[in-house]
């Protein structure tokens, strides 16, 4: 492992040079019940737009972030109160406009839909989009735990409500541009997963809620970012229907595409990886518990796989989707479940909807052999491929080659899904606390006090830290973002 130790190293020096002073302190628009924030900052040059940090959902940013392992145990906390739980992660936009005045932003949707701007020198909430019908279901168990994502021409972001619909709001003041609906039953189908951007076209999933109670099937849904039309929909259940469903309309129900990071998309093909939970899989139309590679539309099936078990795992409530695919490159896939195991999969040696039961390439244990629900993260350091993965019960690294892990460490320390930022490998705890690693050898270099939470995660940029917390399934309706900053 100590050839890989210098590569490292580079990452980390990169991001202590871009050290450096931020402009001057902006005023708030409006003031925050939290403590007074920290004044020194790094140079505000960088975005975080979506959940994963990229469309193929790495996890892993090769940007400065001005945190180092000489300075991260020293970064100051700010909580902000928010009117609501984040239960995912936040996006950032730096330096965009934002009621007349020049403000990094932090944006981040609440489990009940609103979705709200923090000015991220200071804490201050910078404007709020409130869905309508919100009154309706806050506090009930109609939730969201999506991420929203960002538009490349960093003048709108995306973000989903628990009445599943995908709204297109102004950075500028949060006014709404568009609004879609993605189901025609949004009491039973939940959009759980993060939103992901790619040419153009929003991407969303849907699944279903706690219980599995029908009818409701998994689907994809590409949506056109200027008018908000809906364009195609692919439906892992009745998939020979290219149309937005009435649900009761299919024989079949469940086949929740619900994972962390929902579609997962290849930056070069525009291929959409997608993976699904519990439902018959017969190879034809029915794909419950599979792995699934779309085109680019979302209209043609290119390569799918099943275990040989599908049907027992189906019985058993071990959801093969409960995490996305991630992509280890050379059409190679890492497929988490709740049966306890990661699988690589090799994709697209055969293009083609032909069904695929088995063949796995390898078959590992999660980091402690239980479900795994979270994103696992993938960092290329040179020659080197790097897959960390968190669940209830540790954290886990390997490197990968030649279609196959390596281990290379792992503990006992809890976590959901980590990132990867400037050299350093963050992982959030969700019984509280911020664990922050060197990445090749696991060994811990600093804990951050934070509260506990459900499937929160980090991002890191511009010398900040933003986690939130607090768990979707209490159904609250007030909630705190964590921002840490360098003294």
């Amino acid at each position: 492992m100590t050839g890989f130790r210098p590569i490292f190293r580079l990452i980390g020096c990169v991001a202590l040079a871009a050290c450096g002073n931020a402009p001057a302190t902006r005023a708030p628009e409006e003031h925050s019940a939290a403590a007074t924030p920290p004044t020194k900052h790094v140079a505000s040059v960088h975005d975080w737009t979506r959940f994963g940090w990229d469309a193929g959902r790495s996890s892993a940013s090769n940007d400065p972030t001005g945190i180092t392992a000489g300075n991260v145990a020293t970064l100051r906390r700010q909580q902000v109160e928010l009117e609501g739980t984040v239960d995912g992660s936040a996006i950032y936009l730096h330096s965009v406009r934002v009621n007349g005045g020049t403000h990094d932003v932090f944006f981040a949707t609440t489990t009940y839909g609103k979705t709200v701007a923090v000015d991220a020198a200071d804490g201050s909430i910078l404007w709020r989009f409130t869905p309508s019908g919100y009154d309706s279901w806050a506090g009930s168990r109609r939730i969201t735990n999506s991420t929203p994502v960002a538009d490349p021409d960093r003048e709108f972001i995306y973000a989903a409500s628990p009445d599943g619909r995908i709204q297109k709001i102004a950075v500028a003041d949060g006014h709404s541009v568009w609004s879609t609906a993605i189901t025609s039953l949004p009491t039973r189908e939940k959009i759980a997963s993060a939103l992901n951007f790619f040419h153009g076209r929003v991407i969303a999933t849907t699944g279903g809620y706690i219980g599995d109670a029908p009818p409701y099937q998994g689907h994809v849904a590409v949506l056109d970012a200027a008018s908000g039309r809906l364009l195609h929909v692919w439906n892992s259940l009745c998939s020979n229907r290219r149309e937005l469903m009435d649900p009761a309309s299919c024989g079949e129900s469940g086949s929740a595409i619900w994972g962390r990071a929902g579609a997962v998309i290849d930056s070069t093909t525009g291929d959409i990886f997608i993976a699904t939970g519990n439902a018959r899989w017969d190879g034809r139309t029915n794909w419950g518990d599979a792995a699934i590679a779309l085109d680019s539309n979302a209209t043609n099936m290119l390569d799918n796989y099943t275990p040989t078990n599908t049907d027992e795992l189906n019985s058993r409530d071990a959801d093969l989707g409960s995490t996305s695919p991630a992509l280890l490159g050379d059409g190679f896939v890492a497929q988490g479940g709740k049966d306890g195991t990661i699988r690589v999969l090799e994709f697209g040696r055969t293009r083609g909807a032909a069904p695929r039961r088995g063949g796995e390439t390898q078959v590992v244990s999660t980091p402690s052999g239980t479900d795994l629900f979270t994103a696992p993260a993938v960092l290329r350091v040179g020659p080197a491929t790097w897959l960390f993965a968190a669940d209830d019960g540790g954290t886990a690294a390997w490197t990968f080659s030649s279609g196959r892990l390596q281990a290379r460490w792992k503990n006992r320390n809890g976590g959901t899904s980590p990132v990867i930022a400037g050299g350093l490998l963050y992982v959030y705890d969700p019984g509280g606390g911020l664990r922050v690693y060197e990445p090749e050898t696991g060994r811990q270099l600093a804990r951050l006090d934070c509260g506990s939470g459900h499937w929160n995660s980090p991002i890191i940029v511009d010398g900040r830290i933003v986690v939130p917390e607090g768990n979707a399934n209490q159904h609250r309706t007030t909630g705190v973002l964590n921002i840490w900053r360098l003294p």
